[in-house]
């Protein structure tokens, strides 16, 4: 599950790429078994050659200390880490891996991205240690992942299974629940109970009114009594 500062994160490494002029996309397994990076980037040169930046998130000691595989296998390659990580564990970053430090804005502003980040480290370039063209199919298949799930989100959540929505939300709950704030999963139960007690209450109303119409025109008024003769 991705912490509240991972998806932050996350989100400004996206926009950061994207400001240098790179495609840009996350979570692309490698070629030759070598693990799955957190986001890699591509940078087309002038003279038609490519140029891969490979970035791995860290958010803890234990994140950074783990057995997890380093997919560090562009031509430049970088540990995407918040300040205080950094400190802690910067002695420990080998020397031809570069170290991106995640600056969160102070304030709130109408941007795309909760922050930015500082270069504390700067990468050594090296030979790919895969195929490029491997590397390129990889790299499509995973832009054509996230193109495919825009299209079904513009279509509406009816196109997601219930299963693939229900650990959305687990993951956005998760999300919420460490920050103290209201689950998603609370509030939509919150949202649709309102919204139920509404419509109840805009039924009963409506059916209130049809009774007494109803009633109205099947009211026999007493007429006066007829004489007889």
């Amino acid at each position: 599950m991705k912490t509240k500062l991972t998806s932050e994160m996350e989100i400004s490494l996206y926009e950061y790429c994207l400001e240098l002029g790179a495609v840009v996309v996350e979570e692309v397994t490698m070629p030759d078994d070598r693990g799955i990076v957190d986001t890699l980037s591509c940078f087309m040169k002038p003279d038609g050659t490519r140029e891969w930046r490979c970035y791995e998130l860290k958010v803890s000691k234990a994140d950074f200390r783990s057995k997890a595989k380093l997919s560090f296998v562009g031509h430049y390659n970088y540990y995407v880490l918040p300040k205080e990580l950094y400190e802690q564990v910067k002695l420990e970053i080998p020397s031809e891996i570069g170290v991106l430090v995640y600056q969160p804005f102070v304030a709130e502003e109408a941007i795309d991205a909760p922050g930015t980040f500082i270069v504390a480290k700067k990468p050594q370039r090296k030979e790919l240690e895969v195929a490029e063209e491997s590397l390129t199919n990889r790299f499509m298949a995973s832009l054509f992942r996230e193109v495919r799930k825009a299209k079904r989100m513009e279509k509406g959540t009816r196109y997601f299974s219930t299963e693939e929505i229900y650990e959305e939300l687990k993951v956005r709950t998760t999300y919420l629940d460490v920050t103290g704030e209201a689950s998603v999963y609370e509030t939509f139960l919150a949202e649709i109970e309102n919204q139920t007690i509404v419509e109840l209450t805009e039924e009963l109303s409506a059916l209130q009114k049809e009774y007494e119409l109803l009633r109205n025109q099947h009211t026999v008024r007493r007429r006066a009594t007829e004489p007889l003769e």
